[in-house]
């Protein structure tokens, strides 16, 4: 055996392993913005590359197709152990990956022969036979390239394409998304089955045919995308939906609050009213020296008063009866609430708008607050300048996991509905004020930072 031959074997037994690896590693890209611990990814794409290369290195004379859906489904596996939710989306992620690498080997496959078939037809190469060679070794990098490339540029657009990656999906949006893969497999196979079949036969490649066939498996793979796209849409204008009608439901809340201020405000004004009847009546009491009787009618119209306005006084009825209701449900949870806050008069700030980042900010508190003996809330406001600072913060020892496409929090819990939205709606009405949110999780305790820009 000479020089080349030995070059020969060792390269044709290498580049599939380099392939099997380089595939394993887009497995894992892809699987990484949908699992919590992004450092599991890499124990994916690797359970799939170890399998495979076992399958490589001793053949157990399985069909290809079986072998790389056991790879897969290796992958599938860890993939649920790994990370123990949204299994209907995993399934979603292999089944998609299974039909995009078939789809890539594919249409590299017919590059690769078209193009060493034009090339090895070429003058130049039947009058340099010592240039064969060099042709082998660049079409074995050439083929298992154009392969990768295929695969990376389709699991990109998917990944762009794909949003909501941390929503939970049914058993029927699961159909919804596999229907393309699954089809699109089947006439892999049947149109992979009749080119060999022609190839054997005519022994000669058909232009027409190969065209048709790179032409359907592109398209079969951009089926996969527009039905992603089409899907998260459809998801868009739920999403869309339930936030307006989560708004819509925070407003009547904040007007029924308005009109718990505007009671409040009646009642003040009844005991106002009767407030010279209740001061004579005390002077009749002390002056007849009735003392035990004025100081048990003195206590009983300070607790009456107490009812009436409540202990709280932060400059605004409105924001004083939302303190008030969140202090009362953090007293039912044993939930210590502490209050430091202040409503900005004068200014340029709107009522109704404060009520919205007090009623989303300490809702989310009572919601998420760790249970136990050193439970707390705090809320505090000051100025900075002309910027008026909001700050909130409670007890939390969990992990936060932010979504950067939709910007907002994920939570872990069954019932997801509306959660995170309380964030947008807050920064909402801050952008409103030319100013922002932010959030920082420090010394067990979730802080979120409001700042509204002051106008006189």
């Amino acid at each position: 055996m000479d020089s080349y031959e030995i070059y020969l074997k060792y390269i044709s037994y290498i580049m599939p392993i380099v392939e099997i690896f380089v595939t394993g590693y887009f497995l894992g890209y892809f699987v990484k913005p949908f699992i919590k611990n992004k450092k599991n990814a890499i124990y994916i794409g690797t359970v799939y590359s170890v399998t495979m290369l076992i399958f490589y290195i001793m053949p157990l004379y399985l069909n290809e197709f079986i072998a790389y859906g056991m790879g897969v489904f290796a992958a599938f596996f860890v993939m649920c152990l790994l990370d123990k939710r949204n299994y209907k989306q995993k399934a979603f992620i292999s089944v998609t990956f299974f039909s995009l690498h078939w789809f890539a080997f594919a249409m590299a496959d017919i590059l690769y022969d078209e193009l060493y078939n034009f090339l090895s037809s070429t003058n130049y190469m039947k009058v340099h036979p010592d240039k064969w060679f060099v042709l082998y070794i660049v079409m074995c990098i050439f083929y298992p390239v154009s392969e990768l490339l295929f695969l990376a540029i389709s699991i990109k657009c998917i990944l762009k394409s794909y949003i909501y990656k941390h929503i939970e999906i049914s058993k029927k949006e699961l159909l919804i998304l596999t229907v393309p893969s699954v089809i699109g497999v089947l006439g892999y196979n049947i149109m992979y089955y009749y080119r060999n079949f022609y190839i054997r036969e005519s022994e000669k490649l058909s232009d027409i045919y190969d065209i048709l066939a790179v032409l359907y498996y592109a398209s079969s793979a951009i089926s996969i995308i527009v039905v992603i796209v089409l899907y998260q849409n459809l998801k868009t204008k739920q999403e869309e939906k339930l936030q307006a009608k989560l708004l819509a439901s925070q407003i009547d809340s904040i007007k029924q609050h308005i009109q718990q201020a505007e009671n409040l405000y009646k009642n003040i004004h009844s005991i106002k009213h009767d407030m010279t009847n209740h001061i004579i009546t005390l002077e009749k009491l002390y002056t007849k020296n009735r003392v035990s009787e004025a100081k048990a009618y003195s206590m009983e119209l300070k607790k009456t008063l107490g009812e009436v306005t409540g202990k709280i006084n932060s400059g605004n009825p409105v924001t004083d009866i939302i303190l008030q209701e969140i202090q009362n449900k953090a007293k039912e949870q044993e939930i210590d609430f502490n209050i430091d806050f202040h409503y900005p008069t004068g200014y340029n700030i709107n009522a109704f708008d404060i009520s919205i980042i007090l009623f989303n900010a300490l809702q989310n508190a009572l919601e998420n607050t760790d249970k136990g003996e050193a439970s707390s809330i705090s809320i505090l406001s000051y100025r900075r300048n002309n910027a008026y600072m909001i700050e909130i913060s409670n007890s939390f020892t969990k992990n936060l996991e932010w979504d950067e496409q939709k910007e907002l929090l994920v939570t872990s819990k069954k019932n997801s509905d509306g959660h995170g939205y309380g964030l947008l709606n807050i920064r909402k009405v801050a952008e409103k004020y030319f100013g922002d949110i932010d959030i920082a999780l420090t010394d067990g305790k979730f802080c979120l930072s409001i700042m509204l820009m002051l106008e006189k």
